[in-house]
C-alpha cells in the first residue's frame, strides 16, 4: 500500500504566496510521476502540474510563470510553490502519483492524496 499526505494549503490575500508539499511512502518501487490537481466548487477536477522522472514539469495555462513544480526523489516528495495568487485559485488541490509497487510484478497503480484547501481572498 501506498500513502500520500499532503500539507502546506491555507488561506492568503491575493498576490500571496503558499508552498504545498506531498510526501509518499509505504510499498514503493518507484515513482513515474507526481503532480498536483485541483478542484474549484461547482467545477471538475483538473491538471495543475506534473513531472515525470527525468521529464519537464507541464502546467496548465494559468498557472505558467506563476506556480513552479518540483521533486526531492530521496524523500519522495512534490512541492508546489504557488507565488502571485488569484482568487481563481481557490480550490482543494490533490496530490496525484504514478507508482510501480515495491512487491513483485511491480504493479503500476495511480493514487490521490487527501486533499488540501487553499483559499485566496480578493
Amino acid at each position: 500500500q501506498v500513502q500520500l499526505v499532503e500539507s502546506g494549503g491555507g488561506l492568503v490575500q491575493a498576490g500571496g504566496s503558499l508552498r504545498l508539499s506531498c510526501a509518499a511512502s509505504g510499498s514503493i518501487f518507484s515513482i513515474n510521476a507526481m503532480g498536483w490537481y485541483r478542484q474549484a466548487p461547482g467545477k471538475q477536477r483538473e491538471l495543475v502540474a506534473t513531472v515525470t522522472s527525468g521529464g519537464a514539469p507541464v502546467y496548465t495555462d494559468s498557472v505558467k510563470g506563476r506556480f513552479t513544480i518540483s521533486r526531492d526523489f530521496a524523500k519522495n516528495t512534490v512541492y508546489l510553490q504557488m507565488n502571485s495568487l488569484k482568487p481563481e485559485d481557490t480550490a482543494v488541490y490533490y496530490c496525484n502519483a504514478d507508482i510501480s509497487e515495491l512487491t513483485w510484478p511491480r504493479p503500476r497503480n495511480t493514487y490521490w492524496g487527501q486533499g488540501t484547501r487553499v483559499t485566496v481572498s480578493s
